[in-house]
């Protein structure tokens, strides 16, 4: 029974992961080709995406909660609830966005006061206001990506994500080398691509939604469906707050540690974003599962079917396990290797191939807590859980890398062995208690 649901929750989780996977190698494929210019061009890129990677995963968390009501509703078959959330969703979602836009914008001038080498804050700037702008088209895709998934139909948003890759390369090679008579702009030429492939991926998945017939039934009820109501914003705003948090607290801890990393030099940045950009990438294959397996619970638990969400909950637990020490043996044994697609700096790469080792660690620690985590937002349990990572990253994790780090000289590697307290804790804590709960 358990391979039997293993298969079936990989089935949902392929198109979902490809879809993942195909949007993090645009941000490994834009660190590659800045890299190629620079390593402060790389070390400025890092810095951006360190200083927004905690309000843009919050704003994911957010549309996190379209796929959870969404998929419940399914699993009741009720059409017309199901149009409701989606509009629903979408303003809340749209709002999320801009908010996080503006505060973006407006808090930009604190990268000069984050104790950075003042020429990678300097190239940083323009990057990061193309960047701020750029989530706003990325979270609206990711909303009615939540939508489609939430239906099982994963291959939609996948085959667009897909799409993406080879505009984004084009794009890149024109704006940041200059050819073809376009301006070189390096790595603002970066930041340019992003924007106007995620807008291009946002305007077709929503053609797509409101034009084609497997979506049709949705579409049709919006005249008596899409009115908002509190009590629905509510309920999307009891799974998307706390899932926010988790993942922003996750995301945030290892934000804020690539921020003290830069005060260590743009060396150490630049290693500490080539090896975190091979390790995220990994992630998104957890990440991936988890919402496949959280879009089979929750269906299950829109049934009431506990024997049904604990077999799928063990049988997802088991494949991450598996994967996870996959990825644990193959960054041990390319620890050498894989730097050498992001730079040619030999004091970049050698830092880079030793904090890859420590990623090797907690590969299947990372996969374990991202599938505990979805699990128990599949069983709408995100309140417990929120303080238990909460615990786990800030309380236990962040310190501990900061106390190696700068109390006992270790540098990044100080702070990439809290990355592995963290990440085992909060393994722990949300298997512990998924299993608890199933049991229940």
């Amino acid at each position: 029974m358990l391979r039997r649901e293993a298969y079936s929750t990989l089935q949902l989780a392929l198109p979902i992961i490809i879809g993942e996977l195909a949007q993090m190698a645009l941000h490994i494929i834009d660190a590659a080709m800045v890299g190629a210019i620079s390593y402060k061009q790389l070390a400025a890129s890092a810095l951006v995406l360190n200083a927004m990677n905690i309000p843009f995963v919050l704003g994911i968390g957010m549309t996190i909660s379209v796929s959870q009501m969404v998929s419940m509703a399914h699993g009741r078959k009720e059409v017309l609830l199901v149009s409701h959330y989606l509009f629903n969703g979408f303003l809340l979602c749209t709002i999320t966005a801009v908010l996080i836009f503006a505060l973006l914008f407006i808090f930009q001038p604190l990268l000069f006061h984050l104790g950075q080498d003042p020429e990678v804050v300097r190239l940083a700037m323009p990057f990061m206001r193309l960047m701020s702008f750029s989530i706003i088209p990325m979270l609206l895709f990711m909303t009615l990506k939540q939508f489609t998934d939430g239906l099982e139909f994963t291959k939609t948003a996948m085959l667009l994500s897909l799409s993406g890759m080879p505009i984004n390369i084009l794009l890149n090679w024109l704006l940041i080398y200059g050819n073809w008579g376009f301006p070189r702009l390096e790595l603002a030429g970066a930041g340019w691509a992003t924007l106007i492939t995620r807008s291009m991926l946002f305007i077709v998945l929503g053609i797509i939604i409101w034009k084609h017939s497997t979506f049709r039934i949705y579409i049709a009820a919006r005249k008596s469906q899409w009115i908002l109501n509190k009590k629905t914003l509510k309920d999307l705003l009891h799974i998307g707050i706390p899932s926010s948090l988790q993942i922003g607290m996750e995301a945030g801890a290892f934000a804020v540690s690539g921020i003290l990393i830069g005060t260590f030099g743009a060396v150490p940045q630049a290693a500490h974003q080539i090896a975190l950009s091979c390790a995220a990438f990994t992630f998104m294959v957890s990440m991936g599962l988890a919402q496949a397996g959280s879009i089979r619970v929750s269906n299950a638990f829109g049934r009431n079917d506990w024997t049904k969400i604990s077999v799928i909950g063990r049988s997802t637990l088991l494949t991450a396990l598996v994967y996870g020490i996959f990825c644990a043996v193959s960054f041990a044994l390319f620890r050498n290797q894989l730097p050498l697609f992001f730079n040619s700096n030999y004091d970049v790469i050698h830092l880079a191939a030793m904090l890859l080792l420590y990623a090797a660690v907690f590969q299947i620690s990372d996969a374990t807590q991202a599938i505990g985590a979805g699990l128990l937002r599949g069983i709408k349990d995100v309140r417990v859980p929120t303080v238990l990572v909460g615990i786990a990253y800030w309380v236990v994790g962040l310190p501990l890398g900061c106390v190696l780090g700068f109390v006992f000289g270790m540098g990044a590697k100080g702070m990439w062995l809290g990355f592995i307290a963290g990440l085992t804790l909060a393994s722990a804590f949300l298997i512990s208690r998924f299993l608890k709960m199933s049991r229940k």
